[in-house]
């Protein structure tokens, strides 16, 4: 995704059939489409932007957690736990909103996996997959997550599409989605482009050594990696993702009911209701006799929305017309102008099961920039909270946004540095022998070296100070606003100095009570600079807070559960700023 827009119009081209092709068809294909490459700017989710986007009246929306790293699919525990696999780090983020605000103030990394992206939750299970493999884990406790082990292996390698989506059915059977290796060809593979099942009793009896077998349950489906049950009735519905290159209009982003095992759809020849494809043909038959063997779609969206996870609503905050509808999140086109998607979409069903109609439901995320159009959101993952809320991930901006029906939606923190949001006066001097004043920071202590923490020194505290708190923030980071490096609480009043290289554990320091959160990164400790490479340099703040009391939070806490429980509490502050650029 660009930072900036972009738009190359690929023009009028004209699709000709191979020669080998051609002469097995005995035909010429001589068809114009026109194409375009366009990217809108990535725009800060800033919160007047985020006040604009639109939802239902009766609704509202509001920040649910942040500093998060390219959030993918979404789960939640029966405690009310939020489960979010992060594609691009390759790890699963544990959240908690443990004083019921509609914000999250307990988030941290439970498990690494490369490339994890699938996930389901059944019981006090976990389902997690990779592109290859599918795993299960007891969940603990404390939300952590157990040992994991094999459920299904072998799974085909991913090409174009190698993100894999998990769901039970009513039957308590697995299934999961493989997409196409490519936009539209023939796969050598018959397990591409499908939906396929492990069974109950298969996934129950395997063993590391004996992976359950998997079966195809539907082909034809390019990249449906929404899918789900409607509560009621039990029809199965997927959310396919269309063909590129054929056009603004064309293909279809298609809604296909899959009434039962063996069912065959259109992808790569047939699209839409019954259109064909001009460049691919099958090579066994015709692609009218093709269209002729395949379902057909019962819903069509706009082409190039690009359908993400499916979730249908079975909660009780919700008016009760929602009730057994469903939610899609569309993460939105990059060859289609104007783009297209960026959205949430409510998809509804009768009482016995049947797809109606398409409406939105959270709208707003492109917004018109000069030369063209910026977002600031591309929703993927979307389910229900415990509490009947709607949760979806923005996998760009970083955040989870809550859509909720009941009570009035908390205030947002601040998007300044915690330093602009406390009236105390700035007593307290903050020095590092590493760093001058406004100087530069050492590439070893970014994350583009070693990634240690420098050293920090700080006099002058008020009296009365019972503890202080260390917030390192970038106020000119693209998401989160601002960007949390590093978050340390009850420093003893005695302690008037940080080595280099602090620990990243929980109590870091041996024999003190100082405790450290999360960063942005949702993980511990100190992660060091890493602005991207071409920006201007960045602003680093090393702040030291005085506090009246010993502040009492859990492991994971992060930046929101910290800010209130500094609340009515700060004496006095102080900061050093440092800056770095990215290296040439």
């Amino acid at each position: 995704m660009g930072n900036k827009a972009g738009v190359v119009c690929l023009g009028m081209f004209a699709s000709v059939l191979s020669p080998s092709l051609g002469a097995q068809q005995g035909q010429l294909t001589d068809v114009s489409i026109q194409g375009f490459v366009y990217e809108p700017r990535r725009l800060p989710a800033t919160d007047a932007r985020i006040q604009s986007l639109t939802v239902p009246q009766g609704f509202h929306l509001q920040r649910f957690a942040e500093g998060l790293d390219n959030p993918r699919m979404l789960a939640v525990a029966d405690d009310g736990a939020v489960y979010v696999t992060q594609r691009t780090p390759g790890n699963l983020v544990m959240l908690r909103d443990t004083d019921n605000d509609g914000i999250a103030d307990i988030q941290k990394i439970v498990l690494r996996q490369r490339d994890l992206h699938g996930i389901a939750i059944r019981g006090r299970e976990i389902f997690l997959t990779d592109i290859k493999t599918i795993y299960a884990a007891d969940i603990l406790a404390d939300g952590r997550i157990g040992e994991r082990r094999i459920v299904s292996a072998r799974l085909p390698d991913g090409g174009q599409h190698p993100n894999r989506t998990l769901a039970f059915s009513p039957q308590g059977d697995l299934f999961v989605s493989v997409g196409s290796t490519c936009n539209e060809c023939r796969e050598p593979n018959p397990q591409h482009a499908t939906l396929q099942r492990v069974t109950d009793d298969a996934a129950r009896r395997s063993r590391p050594d004996q992976p359950a077998p998997r079966e195809i349950y539907a082909s034809g489906l390019r990249n449906s990696l929404g899918f789900g049950w409607h509560p009621d009735s039990g029809r199965l519905y997927a959310f396919d993702n269309g063909i590129d290159w054929l056009g603004n209009d064309e293909q279809s982003e298609e809604l296909n009911e899959l009434t039962e095992a063996g069912q065959r759809f259109g992808w790569p020849y047939v699209y839409d209701d019954d259109q064909i494809n001009p460049h691919t043909e099958p090579l066994e038959t015709s692609s009218e006799q093709w269209a002729g063997m395949s379902e057909e779609p019962v819903g069509m969206y706009a082409a190039h929305a690009a359908p993400m996870q499916m979730t249908f609503y079975t909660g009780s905050q919700f008016p009760t017309e929602y009730r057994n509808d469903a939610f899609v999140a569309m993460r939105g086109s990059w060859n289609r102008k104007p783009p297209h998607g960026y959205e949430v979409v409510r998809v509804r069903f009768d009482a016995s099961g049947g797809f109606t109609a398409f409406e939105p439901f959270v709208t707003g995320f492109i917004q018109p920039v000069a030369g063209g159009h910026g977002f600031f959101g591309r929703p993927v993952g979307v389910t229900s909270a415990k509490d009947g809320a709607l949760l979806f991930t923005d996998d760009t901006n970083n955040m989870i946004y809550r859509v909720a029906a009941a009570g009035a939606a908390a205030s947002a923190d601040p998007q300044v540095i915690a330093k602009d949001i406390f009236d105390a006066p700035a007593t307290i001097a903050v020095s590092s022998s590493a760093i001058p004043a406004g100087g530069v920071i050492d590439v070893k202590y970014t994350d583009y070296g070693r990634g240690i923490s420098p050293p920090l020194r700080w006099s002058s505290l008020p009296s009365g100070t019972q503890s202080l708190v260390l917030m390192m923030e970038d106020p000119d980071a693209v998401a989160p606003l601002p960007f949390v490096h590093w978050t340390m609480i009850n420093l003893p009043p005695s302690l008037s100095a940080l080595p280099a290289n602090v620990s990243k554990a929980f109590a870091p320091l041996r024999g003190q009570p100082a405790r450290q959160g999360s960063n942005s990164k949702s993980e511990r400790g100190y992660f060091g600079p890493r602005p991207p490479a071409g920006d201007p340099p960045h602003r680093y703040h090393f702040q030291i807070f005085a506090l009246d009391t010993k502040l009492d939070l859990p492991d994971g806490f992060n930046r929101h559960a910290l800010l209130d429980a500094m609340r009515g509490h700060v004496l006095a502050n102080g900061e050093l700023i440092g800056t770095f650029q990215a290296p040439q």
